[in-house]
């Protein structure tokens, strides 16, 4: 059976089409990081935090960071936090990361989490949270307090990931 001109142009193309998908993906994967290293520095700057201390460029790579006040509200979320919850950034601004919980979701675990706040000492607690449409993950929470130059406590930073062996 002899090939169409048009399964001849679909085998000879569809390789460098679905090469050029992979890397459109990464490329606006690699914008993403940019522009959130970016509000991160200004962030940083503006607060006067030690970035080498916090670690940022390697752990944003694998891990979304939130960044709140000492309210606990949400200040930045790095582009990952659509693809592990479903919320954009601009949807979680302004409101704290109790917006992330619901009745999975261990109360001692919450209560575990706020006297740690409270002490203002680093916490690490994987817990059941929820995505936008309302499904849980389990989600490892890495967080602590940022620190400007002066010693002052400006914020908390938590590196969170799904964590997929629970």
């Amino acid at each position: 059976m002899k090939n169409t001109n048009s399964d001849d142009f679909l085998q000879r193309n569809s390789v460098p089409i679905l090469a050029w998908d992979f890397h459109y993906e990464y490329i606006n994967e690699l914008k993403a990081l940019a522009i959130d290293l970016k509000k991160l520095n200004e962030i940083s700057s503006q607060f006067t935090w030690d970035e080498q201390k916090l670690n940022i460029k390697e752990r944003i790579k694998e891990e979304v960071v939130v960044v709140t006040d000492l309210e606990l509200k949400i200040v930045f979320a790095s582009s990952g936090i659509k693809k592990m919850t479903g919320f954009k950034e601009e949807e979680i601004l302004g409101k704290t990361p109790k917006m992330f919980q619901g009745p999975a979701t261990s109360q001692r675990d919450l209560k575990e989490i706020r006297e740690a706040l409270k002490k203002k000492v680093p916490f690490v607690k994987t817990i059941e949270n929820y995505r936008k449409n309302g499904k849980t993950y389990k989600c490892k929470i890495d967080a602590s307090p940022v620190y400007n130059l002066k010693g002052e406590i400006s914020h908390f930073m938590a590196f969170e990931k799904e964590d997929l062996s629970a």
